[in-house]
């Protein structure tokens, strides 16, 4: 130790000089100016800090597409309503086959609880509601719940949704069922 400076002094200067630091470190890390205002680069709040957005509602059953209880089929939306004669309306995204539907009211003229489709993929609750271009158009559910595009060679009216979703259509459906088809 050096003779003029007593030990205590020395200690404090080190002290001083180490909370220091520290706080500078503390202010960075909490990205707060020392006057506790967020910097420009501030941290992102918390989540349960900002405003919560409520969930955005599913799009209502499109006007024009005939009323009661029927199925509506949405082309240019890749979407299904299933409007039943009581209680709420179910929305769902589908994945359309290569053949698509014909714009029109048409009526279930068929059913099939299991299957195997163009694709020979296994599905379930075929519901059959068109015959065009020389293929059968039908909602139906892969049994192993993965829905996705069919090769564009292939030559299928396959409307594929997911089972609970499917599940819909099947349980507000019977032979003669309205089926609205809108672009």
């Amino acid at each position: 130790m050096s003779r003029g400076i007593p030990s205590w002094a020395t200690v404090s200067g080190l002290t001083a000089a180490a909370m220091a630091a520290v706080s500078v470190l503390a202010i960075q890390a909490s990205g707060s100016s020392p006057s506790g205002k967020p910097t420009a680069a501030g941290p992102t709040p918390h989540p349960t800090a900002t405003k919560q957005q409520a969930p955005q509602a599913p799009p209502p059953v499109p006007p024009h597409s005939d009323t009661g209880k029927r199925i509506v089929y949405s082309l240019s939306q890749n979407r299904v309503w299933v409007v039943p004669r009581s209680g709420p309306t179910s929305t769902f995204l589908v994945q359309p086959g290569t053949v698509p539907a014909q714009v029109g009211t048409h009526y279930v003229t068929g059913r099939n609880a299991t299957g195997t489709g163009a694709d020979g993929v296994k599905v379930e609750h075929l519901v059959f509601f068109e015959y065009t271009a020389e293929t059968w158009v039908a909602f139906s559910a892969p049994i192993d719940d993965t829905v996705k595009a069919p090769p564009s060679s292939l030559h299928t009216g396959a409307i594929r949704a997911h089972r609970g979703d499917e599940t819909k259509i099947w349980n507000n459906t019977v032979i003669g069922s309205t089926v609205v088809v809108l672009k």
